[in-house]
Parts: C-alpha cells; structure tokens; sequence
C-alpha cells in the first residue's frame, strides 16, 4: 500500500513509519506544522510542534530513506482544536483537545489530503491496536491511547495503522535506538502541545479575559469568594478555589458545578462529586453500526483513569445522537465536555472500543444535578 506517516518529530511516530517501511509498504513521511509561529526548541517534555521537532522528524525520515515533507494545518488546527478548547473552556466545559485534534485533524483534515493524493492508508505513532478493523487498548496499558482514538468512525479506522500498538513503549525506545534513530530518548511530549509553559490557566485568561463570579457552596448556597472565570476550574478540582475559611466539617472541598452563564462555580464534599449515571451527546459508534438496545460495558471518562462497569443505550438528545450510561458503580471527576468512551471488557484479547460520546450531564449518587 501507499502510506503516509504521520511523524511529529518523536520516537513512537519515528518507529511507526519504520515499521510501516519493514512491512512493505511504499511511505511518505509528513510534520503537520500546526503553529503559526512555532518555537525554534522544544523544553522538554512540554509542547510539541517546533522547528526542533519538525526537524527531529526530517532526520528519522531520512535515516529510514523515506520522502518527507512539511504540510500546513496550522490555521485548521486553530479553528478546529485551539478555538473549540477555549470555548469550551469559557462555557464551564473541560476538553481534551487530542479528541479534537485526532477527529478533525489528523484523521480527517490530514486523511482526506492523503486519499486525495492517492494514499491508501495514513499511519501514526498511537498506542492502540486495530483488529479486523475494530479498536482495542494497546499492549502497553500505561501507554494506551485508544481512549483519544475513540472519536473516530469505521469509515475513518479502515484508513489508519497503528503499528506500535503492539508494543510496550520500552521495546519502541530500544528499537529506534538499533535503527540510529536520534529521537530514541527524546522525551515524550505530556502537557497540551499548544500550551508550551503547561499554565493552562493563564492561556485561557488571555483569551477569555475576566468574567467576574463568585465561588459558592453546594449545600448552603452561602458565597465563599470571588473568582475571574469559569475557565479557572474543573470539575473535582481541590486546589486553587479562593477559599479562606475552612468547611464547616473540616473535609476538603472540590468543584462540584460550573455555570457559565451566571458565573457560579460551586463547591462541596467529595460526595457530591459521586456519579451515578452520564448522558453523553455526539454518540460515535466505532463499528459503524448503532446499538439496538442497552448493553453492559465499560466506561472511562477521562484519558487516564476514571473507570466502571455500566450499562449504556443509544437514545437522542434533541437531534443528535446520544448515549445515555448508567453506572455500576459511582465515578467521581467526570468533568461535561470531556469524552465518554466505551469499552467491552476483554483483557486476553485487548479491551474493544465500541464507541463515544461527549459528556453534556451527569446525575450525582444523592441526586444533586453537576455539570449542568
């Protein structure tokens, strides 16, 4: 096949497309540039997207012997992931941007210009394996990505390869090491690669600016301080609330409600944070087909951790398609905008992705309505 690997200047990608080459197959390595005016260096582990990387990128591409090229998708990747990031943000939502970027981007945006191109399949340094086209965990469960991978449709997985998802990443750093590939020990990139300082706060309040509201608590409704936007918080987040006076219980408070429109951000025990059931909107169905009923499965609402056995139906919220869950067992932290993704629990042969959808509410253990 002809492929196009994705290469971001790390070494997973690095190893993707030379495995990719040992496999056969005619490939094509290309850098997304996704700033508009990227850095010269990356600082360790933060931010990717640099002309460092980009570099980096070039010189595996040449080691491998392997055509290699710079496409720009930064003013796609502002619209589409920057933009709905900040939005989010300002509505009181908790994004992950990855979700964004692998939906609207990389195997949309990228994928459709390389089928154009008259490629058959676009290959990426992800951990997650594909099996007769259907999504599992990676190998390396520390590693997995199938959770940011989950928004992807049938039509989209039948065009991709994922060929270090078989792998613990420690083999990956040892392999590249043996093919003279330079990236072998580069860190891995963890903060949101266009937020190079990791001061996501700050980011946001230069583009959000103040919007003044007032910290309140869940069970008095008494106000316990002021705040400058919504965008400071998240749901189950401790630290950072403006808060002097300690609760009433002496217990620790979290961020248990975020309302954008009036600008009350509400905080209370660790039990209000206890989820017992999500409605989810955006229902993606990664087989390509839709449920006929309620099953049981797995859910995990956050990109690491945040898991439990549930039984889900397909339903509609207004005119889209939706999922509503009901959990097994309570979950904490689940944050609306973040992705709800689901799982058939199948440790022997890698969990199955069986589909997503995005967090629009949730219901609390004692009823208390968060995240509305």
């Amino acid at each position: 096949m002809r492929v196009l690997a994705a290469m971001s200047g790390g070494v997973d990608s690095a190893v993707a497309a030379a495995r990719a080459v040992d496999a056969g197959h005619e490939v094509v390595g290309v850098h997304l540039a996704l700033s508009t005016a990227p850095g010269a260096l990356r600082t360790g582990s933060r931010g990717c997207c640099s002309r460092e990387d980009a570099d980096d990128a070039r010189r595996a591409a040449d080691v491998l012997g392997i055509p290699f090229y710079v496409w720009d998708f930064a003013d796609r990747f502002k619209e589409d992931v920057i933009d709905d990031f900040v939005a989010a943000y300002a509505a009181g939502e908790t994004p992950n941007p990855c979700l964004s970027c692998n939906e609207k981007i990389k195997f949309s945006a990228l994928a459709e210009k390389a089928m154009a191109l008259g490629f058959d399949a676009l290959a990426t340094g992800h951990y997650a394996r594909l099996a007769d086209g259907e999504l599992r965990r990676a190998v390396d469960d520390d590693k997995d990505q199938s959770y940011v991978l989950a928004v992807l449709t049938a039509e989209q997985l039948s065009r991709a390869m994922f060929p270090v998802g078989d792998s613990p990443k420690g083999d990956i750093r040892a392999e590249a090491a043996e093919r003279g590939l330079s990236v072998a020990n580069k860190p891995d990139s963890h903060d949101i690669c266009f937020i190079p300082t990791g001061d996501t706060r700050a980011f946001l309040g230069a583009k959000i600016g103040i919007r003044p509201g007032a910290v309140v608590d869940a069970d008095s409704g008494a106000k316990l301080a002021d705040h400058e936007g919504v965008h400071g918080f998240t749901i189950g987040q401790r630290k950072g609330l403006g808060i002097e006076v300690p609760a009433g219980d002496g217990k620790p408070r979290y961020v248990t409600g975020i309302d954008a429109e009036s600008g009350v951000v509400t905080v209370g025990s660790a039990e209000h944070l206890q989820v017992s059931s999500i409605v989810a909107t955006h229902a993606i169905w990664t087989s390509g087909q839709i449920p006929t009923g309620p099953f049981e499965c797995v859910v995990q609402v956050r990109a690491h951790g945040g898991l439990a056995s549930a039984s889900a139906a397909p339903i509609s919220v207004g005119d889209e398609p939706g999922i509503e869950i009901t959990l097994h067992e309570p979950l904490t932290g689940v944050a609306k905008g973040q992705a709800a993704v689901l799982y058939s629990l199948d440790r022997e042969a890698g969990d199955l992705v069986l589909g997503s959808g995005r967090i629009a509410s949730t219901v609390s253990t004692p009823q208390v309505a968060l995240a509305q």
